[in-house]
């Protein structure tokens, strides 16, 4: 899946009214999808919280098919900054 379709995708999970602090989802080389409230870019910003995650593992995670708690304690996920923004995620994700 490309970033465009990723973007798009976390887009439409945030339509309805994200969460109030900010987001970066790293997918290394692939690239990164911040997230504030609504609005999705692909700036590479500093954000409250930064989710460290495959391109393929974040489709996963969107489509429902990759459980976030088990893919963190996998190692499919890691998390840099303030863990409880990133347990508010299971909210839009």
């Amino acid at each position: 899946m490309s970033l465009e379709s990723l973007t798009e995708a976390v887009k439409s999970k945030v339509a309805g009214g994200g969460i109030d602090e900010s987001v970066k989802f790293d997918m290394g080389a692939d690239g990164q999808i911040f997230v504030q409230g609504s609005s999705v870019s692909n700036d590479d910003a500093d954000a409250d919280c930064t989710i460290k995650i495959s391109a393929d593992n974040l489709k996963d995670l969107l489509d429902g098919e990759l459980n976030p708690t088990a893919a963190f304690m996998s190692g499919k996920i890691s998390v840099e900054g303030d863990m409880s923004v990133a347990m508010k995620l299971g909210s839009i994700v």
